[in-house]
């Protein structure tokens, strides 16, 4: 009988343990490929254009291809839970600090067979900026009170157009290998460089949140503002920063996209990424509402995101019909994270374990 109560009880745990949810995603995302088509995980080495071997396959899309959206899901996890709001302007500050690193790079030409500006200022460059437009929907939410997804329609509607005139109107080439790098291969490496850099991002605010009390004071600050002053704590201060940390990740992300072709796309680059990044926070269990969050569940929640879009362009799905169909398998994981769905999901045990007790006794 003691054994069937702990059965129960862990069942229940896992459940509505945070986790639970996008790691279900995931396994089940795994499972349907694994029956389908096996050699979707199938890895490979191939030479690339320039005569390298490096490492192919889904897999090893799905790393790269999520390095920007993991990226980003990190600062919009600490925004979410400091202000109780989602910044909608993260592609089109995207968008700006890709055209810095390219107006960096190309030194003011439209094209550039090498760098015009050593590779680590242009990114230093492309941090401060992008720290300071951060700052702007930081100073709008915190300071004058404005909600954070109006506070970031301003910057999510002029965003392009400033990533535009920052290169007046032109389309930027940068045709040095070492602008390339971060978003290709590193010479005689064949992991794609940008899941290297992902790794770092991660690694820096595990420390981050390991070592200091940023963590801590997000937390205390989305749960209770008012709480969380009495105690000390400026809240004003955590939700700017928390934007300004957002605003350093939106350069490393703006910097990957851009360094992938070395030219940009004002129109197009990280097109409805923000979108994305919210989901990937909604499906790690953090609450929209601000408060108590998870990195690593947002993180998860992000590769799940890219591993269903791999999926679909795997069996064909329209590019057109892509956001449809993403819609559909999103909603169906959001509800099921719901904490109505998760309390009917941890009982469905119990009719078992009464019966079992019954027999025991």
């Amino acid at each position: 009988m003691m054994k069937t109560k702990s059965e129960g009880g862990f069942f229940k745990k896992m459940v509505r343990h945070q986790l639970f949810i996008p790691l279900l995603a995931l396994l089940l995302l795994v499972l349907f490929n694994l029956i389908m088509d096996p050699s979707f995980f199938a890895v490979t080495i191939k030479e690339n254009s320039l005569g390298n071997g490096v490492l192919t396959g889904n897999i090893i899309s799905v790393l790269d291809n999520a390095s920007e959206l993991v990226i980003l899901s990190i600062g919009m996890t600490l925004v979410t839970a400091a202000s109780g709001g989602q910044d909608i302007s993260v592609g089109a500050a995207m968008a700006i600090a890709g055209s810095v690193m390219l107006r960096m790079a190309c030194g003011g030409q439209t094209t550039a067979d090498i760098l015009q500006s050593p590779l680590i200022l242009c990114f230093l460059v492309c941090v401060l900026v992008s720290m300071c437009f951060g700052a702007f929907n930081g100073a709008l939410v915190a300071y004058f009170k404005i909600q954070p997804m109006v506070a970031t329609l301003i910057l999510f509607t002029a965003g392009r157009s400033i990533a535009a005139w920052i290169n007046k109107n032109e389309l930027p080439i940068m045709n040095d290998l070492r602008f390339k790098y971060a978003g290709t291969f590193l010479p005689g490496v064949p992991i794609p460089t940008s899941i290297f850099i992902t790794i770092l991002v991660i690694v820096i605010f595990v420390l981050l949140l390991k070592f200091t009390t940023l963590g801590l004071f997000t937390q205390a600050v989305g749960i209770n503002s008012g709480s969380s002053r009495l105690n000390g704590i400026n809240p004003q201060f955590i939700k700017f920063l928390s934007y300004v940390i957002l605003g350093v990740c939106v350069a490393f992300a703006g910097y990957i996209r851009v360094a992938r072709s070395g030219s940009i796309n004002y129109s197009r680059i990280a097109e409805n990424i923000e979108m994305d990044a919210i989901l990937a926070v909604a499906l790690g269990g953090n609450a929209l509402a601000g408060g108590k969050f998870n990195l690593t569940g947002s993180v998860i929640g992000a590769y799940v995101i890219q591993f269903l879009t791999t999926t679909l362009y795997k069996y064909h799905v329209p590019s057109t019909a892509l956001p449809a169909y993403k819609a559909v398998v999103v909603i169906l994981l959001v509800v099921l994270s719901s904490p109505y769905i998760r309390e009917k999901m941890s009982k469905l045990k119990n009719p078992l374990v009464k019966k079992e007790k019954k027999e025991v006794s």
